[in-house]
This record gives structure tokens, C-alpha cells and sequence, in this order.
């Protein structure tokens, strides 16, 4: 199995120990990380959610974003505003302190499967 997907698999399993996203190193030796930042939101539903982003020298970006109590690891992508970020069909898109999440299997205009996630501050 290839290095990085031991590592990105490594970091998911890590994530769902105790169902929160732990902040573990992101180990994928072709891209090295410059930072990680952990951020705690509270959605709409009341669900809290525990997100890990990662910035790569390289200037790609990563979220370790948990769906249906699995950690997925989003990859950054183009976006009019915010940031945008895909795994399979879930798009976790923030602007600023705020974020939701969509599932394309839903339709085009379904609306967000979890919405109005807001920045817990520590």
C-alpha cells in the first residue's frame, strides 16, 4: 500500500478514537505540511463537530471533517468565496467563523446536510 494512504488512513483512524478529530500529524512524505489548526464547531442541530486543517508548503489544504461518525480527509478546492473542500460526494464549505456540509447525492439544490456550523472560540 502506498505511504500516503497508510498515513491518511493512520490520521482517520486517529480521528475516530472517541469520536473526536484529534489533531494528529499528517504524515503523506510527497507533501510537507506547514501547519494545523483545530477548530470546534457547533451546527445548527446542536451537533458539535471537531475539524483538523491542514496547509501543505505546496499550497494545497486539508480537513479532516467526521460524516456519519467517519472521519473523511477533505481536499481543498476552487471556491468563489470561502474555502471549499471535497471527499467523495460531501462538500464542506466555509466563509470565515462559518461552515456547512453537503452531499451531491442529495440533488444540486438538496440543502446542507449539516448547516450553520459556527467557530466555537476557546
Amino acid at each position: 500500500m502506498k505511504t500516503w494512504l497508510v498515513a491518511a488512513i493512520t490520521a482517520a483512524s486517529l480521528a475516530a478514537l472517541d469520536g473526536h478529530a484529534w489533531a494528529a500529524p499528517l504524515q503523506v512524505t510527497q507533501i510537507q505540511t506547514k501547519n494545523r489548526q483545530t477548530h470546534k464547531y457547533t451546527c445548527a442541530t446542536g451537533k458539535i463537530l471537531h475539524v483538523t486543517y491542514w496547509s501543505a508548503a505546496n499550497g494545497q489544504s486539508f480537513a479532516l471533517v467526521p460524516v456519519n461518525g467517519k472521519p473523511l480527509l477533505f481536499v481543498n478546492t476552487m471556491s468563489a468565496s470561502g474555502a471549499k473542500y471535497q471527499a467523495g460526494s460531501y462538500t464542506w464549505w466555509t466563509k470565515g467563523p462559518r461552515a456547512d456540509l453537503y452531499d451531491a447525492m442529495n440533488g444540486e439544490n438538496a440543502p446542507p446536510v449539516l448547516s450553520d456550523c459556527v467557530t466555537i472560540v476557546r
